[in-house]
């Protein structure tokens, strides 16, 4: 007989006084001062069934009607739910015209060209060696792929005197924004987001109405002849695309459905709109409050080889996949009316046992009055403690207060640190073997996938942890942490950097080096060689990096701004920093060389996304994508690149990178000067082909000399005046057997 938990859930929100100032918790765990009336508190015994003991295993979901009771009985543990699905209210669906919907992508043109490529090329900027990310922009030793709101560019992109665009073909589908793809020889995975839809009759009403959910298309696209690309299979699995990775021929993504809590059903894969699996779906035997499925999905993008699985977890966060495991992180979501019970727990554990003997007396028997109900009791346990504070001398009431509030004190923080957890599920993966390994967690929160590192056996996560305490304010404090391999903490260094957040991390080998900022950027050299690391040396700057990339065991670089001090202790963001830290003395980091690039105002993409960052240690060559007012350019600059006459400047910064000389500016190549029209650099990539250095913008592909910068050829997107080829006159589709 399984055993059963008894567990009491708040149906009301209930507020307590605290040295006589009313107090509550809010939702987000942030103490506020509030003037409202005590609140009826509540107290309703559930017993859970043998769904959840409370043993925080992994369990398979056996069934559709399995999935039902899962969610009925997790629904009287977390309270309320949404529905967010998005209905029509019309009972007709419009056909959409038929334009490029899954059969073979063509357009007439003679056979695609052989020629060879180039003999070295760079591809994208990824975290881990031999795991690829997704980006819009793909390339290979001769072409260049660009997938751009619903559209596809293949570029002949070698040689460069040569380059030009040899198709551009619109996808007929729901997305007008796809950001994410693969390339593997001559095969593209394209990533976008589409809709179901399915008629049902919304709670409470009586007219079945279209209810849209979000859908991942996953296209494999066969490249080989460039004019003529033909999509091989369209997989659609249920929720939103959140990211992906490739391993040899293997793509690895995460897609994120909301539980429809109304009409719960389990993920599906289909392909060509024919269902072919229903992924194994698992839960977690823990008191957590569900809201996604996260399905796991991995195809061979050269077979016909495709496996999944979902979990029943929070909403996806930050993840980072080496070649053996995919870790998913999310914050941890508590159960509607946790904080409500601490804040009981609080008052009657912390500041009853330091009253005075006589009054806990009174208040115990008071809470053993059943013919009273808890607003009752409350009213005359105020009643009591304001009556014992009457009695007490000043001195005597401020060190009973000031007692209170210490222990409240560390009672808040112990209960902040329990809730404010990093969740972190390990699931290995092996081709298309996908197979779920452990649970862990730490506390405080990631900033993103630099935050995580696995190395051997060991798994290593820096997190910030931040939280509200009364009388004192926001607390803020960082810390590392090491995990065996079922995510057991085994080691941690915690209290780095008070008051700071981390702004960058990069694990290299068996260091860390993070990046904390409030007012000044300490930049940390952390030894990660065995179970406890250390802090190996510190370096204090102004300024902060929001990326850190390696040049060798002994310098890295720092992406950011620089900051300086002004009046009350604030901090004003200045212009572009790029600096690189000489780390051969760990005890005594320093700044090798940094530079400066424009003012508040400018701006580049690798502030925030690691793929627009460029550097290639070979020849030196560090990209950078800049836009900004031109004359706070042409003022920072070493000399001056910009015509004067315009307001503002996108383009790419060059620089010549080396260990002993610094930064060096080689040059800058323009992708938009224009007073009347500015062109953003939201989508900015660079990478090489040989010896010619390629810089891709929204309006541009530009291909340059990487010795000197000298234009060699360019070709521009947007507004041709050309049509984009769409129909065909005859489109050929695989035949599909007849059913037996």
């Amino acid at each position: 007989m399984s055993t059963k938990i008894t567990i009491p859930i708040v149906i009301a929100i209930s507020v307590i006084v605290t040295a006589g100032v009313m107090f509550s918790l809010g939702f987000d765990n942030q103490p506020q001062i509030t003037q409202t009336p005590p609140t009826e508190i509540v107290y309703v015994e559930k017993s859970v069934s043998e769904l959840f003991e409370g043993t925080n295993d992994v369990k398979k979901i056996s069934s559709q009607e399995e999935l039902k009771n899962i969610l009925e009985t997790s629904s009287l543990l977390g309270g309320n739910f949404y529905d967010n699905r998005m209905f029509r209210t019309n009972m007709v669906m419009e056909e959409s015209m038929a334009v490029f919907d899954g059969g073979d992508m063509q357009i007439a043109s003679p056979t695609a060209k052989t020629e060879s490529g180039g003999s070295e090329y760079s591809t994208t900027n990824v975290q881990v060696e031999n795991v690829d990310e997704p980006d819009y922009l793909k390339n290979d030793s001769k072409y260049v792929y660009i997938v751009s709101q619903n559209t596809l560019s293949i570029i002949d992109a070698y040689p460069a005197e040569s380059a030009k665009l040899i198709l551009k073909i619109a996808l007929d589908i729901e997305s007008q924004y796809i950001q994410n793809m693969f390339l593997n020889d001559n095969r593209l995975v394209i990533f976008y987001n589409g809709q179901s839809d399915d008629e049902i009759i919304p709670q409470y009403d009586f007219i079945p109405r279209r209810s849209y959910s979000s859908v991942t298309h996953a296209l494999i696209v066969d490249v080989t002849d460039k004019e003529n690309p033909t999509i091989l299979k369209d997989y659609s699995i249920d929720g939103h695309f959140m990211d992906a990775r490739m391993i040899g021929n293997y793509a690895y993504f995460v897609t994120n459905s909301n539980v429809d809590y109304q009409y719960p059903k389990l993920p599906v894969i289909m392909e060509d709109s024919i269902r072919i699996m229903t992924p194994d779906a698992y839960y977690f035997d823990n008191v957590e409050q569900f809201s996604n499925f996260n399905t796991l999905t991995a195809i061979d993008i050269f077979g016909d080889k495709i496996n999944s699985e979902s979990f029943l977890m929070g909403y996806s966060g930050a993840f980072y996949v080496s070649e053996d495991n995919f870790y998913l992180t999310y914050q941890q979501n508590m159960p509607f009316g946790f904080y409500e019970n601490s804040s009981r727990d609080r008052f009657f554990d912390v500041v009853v046992p330091l009253l005075p003997k006589n009054i806990q007396d009174q208040i115990k028997s008071i809470q053993k009055d059943s013919s009273i109900n808890s607003s009752a009791q409350w009213m005359k346990i105020s009643e009591l403690m304001q009556t014992s504070y009457n009695q007490m001398d000043k001195k005597d009431k401020e060190e009973l207060f000031e007692k209170i509030r210490e222990a409240l004190n560390e009672y808040d923080v112990k209960i902040q640190e329990d809730t404010r957890k990093t969740i972190i599920h390990k699931i290995s993966i092996d081709e298309d073997k996908i197979e779920y390994v452990a649970k862990g967690s730490v506390p405080g929160r990631l900033l993103n996938q630099f935050s995580m590192d696995e190395s051997g056996d060991r798994f290593r996560v820096a997190t910030t942890t931040e939280y509200y305490i009364q009388h004192q304010g926001t607390v803020r404090a960082n810390a590392v942490y090491v995990l065996d391999e079922q995510l057991k903490i085994v080691g941690e260094l915690d209290e780095i950097a008070p008051d700071e957040s981390i702004f960058s991390a990069r694990f290299m080998g068996d260091r860390l080096y993070l990046v904390t900022f409030q007012q000044i950027d300490p930049f940390f050299v952390i030894d990660l060689s065995s179970d406890t690391p250390k802090i190996l040396g510190e370096l204090k700057i102004p300024g902060f990096s929001n990326y850190l990339h390696p040049y060798d065991d002994e310098h890295v670089i720092g992406f950011g701004r620089d900051t300086k001090e002004i009046d009350n202790g604030r901090v004003q963001q200045l212009g572009i920093k790029i600096a690189l830290f000489n780390v051969a003395d760990v005890k005594n980091p320093k700044v090798a060389d940094d530079i400066i690039v424009g003012d508040s105002s400018t701006h580049s993409e690798a502030l925030h996304n690691h793929k627009a960052f460029f550097f290639d240690k070979k020849s030196g060559i560090l990209s950078i994508p800049i836009s900004g007012d031109a004359k706070s350019l042409n003022e920072s600059s070493s000399s001056k690149m910009f015509a004067p006459d315009y307001n503002r400047w996108s383009g790419f910064y060059v620089f010549d990178l080396d260990k002993s000389d610094g930064f060096n500016l080689k040059g800058t190549i323009t992708h938009s000067a224009e007073d009347s029209r500015y062109y953003g650099m939201g989508n900015a990539r660079t990478f090489y082909i040989d010896d010619v250095l390629y810089t891709n913008s929204e309006g541009y592909l530009k291909m340059n000399s990487m010795d000197n910068l000298k234009e060699i050829n360019s070709i521009k997107f947007e507004n041709t005046g050309k049509f984009i080829d769409i129909l065909e006159p005859e489109v050929i589709r695989p035949s599909i057997p007849d059913e037996q």
